[in-house]
């Protein structure tokens, strides 16, 4: 069958069937994001999630001229006329696929714009720093993606000091007020010069804390190992510094990295618990480094607050069960491009984005995702880089959210 004239298409088209057409094209890219969300959530190499990507990019473009084709066009020809109950077995599948994907998606929305914040964050204070405008020029250097990097409007350079206090229904009284500075993926790649992470480590240092915990994703280039005595060895806190790594990480040597912090004070606590005294009480630190290194920590059944580092915030779920305190996470970025209404549209998780970035409650474990501080890829829209002080306050009930 030939194409209609322009005019006679447009005198004759089906405006209702074509804004569904439209609304089944969003759905069907809903649900490819979601699959490769939640793949990229998996333990499995780029060699391996490459392809798939590509299998998408060609997918999501292809999909909605095949819809005006077969469907539109020819077929049941719905954007003339036609009669949904023409369509073919394949096409009702689609169309029903489709639909559900954008039901998730219309859920997403709702779920991003309207869920509040768990009653446990009390406080919320922002500082925005810019560092290209401390430095004069963009700290951009030789490295993968630099295209990214130049690109007008990222905001990568645009770093956020973000300041929380939550309230924790097991904290012991004698902490009150204890400080966790939360720091994740830095990932030193060599776009972003170490300019950068020089003045951002200049910024945080300025303050006292209690605790510093670095939740994974730190070196991308083996050659950048040289980078950490400078940032992150610089670092003091009153009762220890903890880390664990992250997936990036496990891309190069990573034994080389813990080496390197090891001998600069770092405590690794990967697969592991540290019992740490503090003001006469015990911490509990545990590391999950799971699902691309090592296992589950396993946290001793005696009385002591409980601190989880995860990389991904995928093991919330897992933490909530072992009645951990507290978990710090990162590897989502908070989707790093966040699209007005929408939000974020990437995360590498298993949950997709419900946990990008930000706080979550559930029975009587509170979550700190991080954006984080870069990424492989280096650019941010309406979603800052950022470093967090975290101020803890002993609460005396379990006030439980809606989320």
């Amino acid at each position: 069958m030939n194409w209609p004239s322009t005019s006679t298409f447009f005198d004759t088209i089906n405006w209702g069937n074509a804004g569904i057409f439209v609304l089944l094209t969003l759905g069907h890219t809903a649900l490819w994001i979601a699959v490769i969300n939640r793949l990229h959530g998996l333990p499995w190499s780029n060699s391996i999630l490459k392809p798939i990507r590509h299998v998408q990019d060609v997918a999501v473009v292809l999909f909605p001229f095949l819809l005006i084709w077969f469907v539109g066009v020819n077929g049941p020809r719905l954007l003339q006329g036609g009669s949904w109950s023409e369509l073919s077995w394949f096409w009702q599948f689609m169309v029903a696929l489709c639909s559900a994907g954008f039901i998730g998606l219309l859920h997403k929305v709702i779920r991003y714009n309207f869920l509040p914040d768990p009653r446990q964050l009390v406080e919320t204070k922002r500082t925005h720093v810019d560092i290209a405008a401390q430095l004069g020029r963009k700290p951009i250097s030789k490295g993968p993606y630099q295209i990214l990097a130049k690109l007008p409007w990222n905001e990568q350079y645009q770093v956020e000091l973000t300041e929380k206090t939550i309230e924790l229904p097991n904290l012991p009284a004698e902490w009150e007020n204890l400080v966790i500075l939360h720091l994740s993926d830095w990932h030193f790649s060599g776009t972003i010069s170490r300019e950068y992470f020089d003045c951002v480590t200049a910024l945080i240092e300025r303050e006292p804390v209690d605790l510093i915990c670095f939740s994974g994703d730190l070196i991308d280039n083996d050659a950048l190992i040289d980078w950490i005595p400078e940032t992150l060895g610089k670092l003091k806190s009153r009762f220890g510094k903890f880390y664990i790594l992250g997936n990036h990480d496990w891309y190069g040597d990573s034994q080389v990295t813990r080496q390197r912090l090891n001998n600069l004070g770092w405590n690794d606590v990967a697969s592991t618990v540290i019992a740490v005294p503090l003001l006469g009480k015990t911490l509990f630190v545990g590391g999950d480094e799971t699902p691309w290194m090592g296992t589950h920590p396993e946290f001793p059944a005696t009385e002591g607050f409980r601190l989880l580092l995860s990389h991904t915030p995928d093991n919330f779920p897992k933490a909530c069960r072992d009645g951990i305190d507290l978990v710090l996470a990162g590897h989502n970025h908070g989707g790093q491009v966040r699209l007005p209404g929408l939000g974020p549209v990437f995360a590498p998780s298993i949950y997709g984005c419900k946990y990008a970035s930000g706080t979550f409650w559930a029975k009587s474990t509170f979550m700190h995702v991080s954006r984080g501080l870069a990424g492989i890829h280096p650019l941010r829209f309406r979603c800052l880089p950022e470093v967090t002080r975290l101020t803890l306050k002993p609460s005396g009930a379990n006030t439980a959210s809606r989320r």
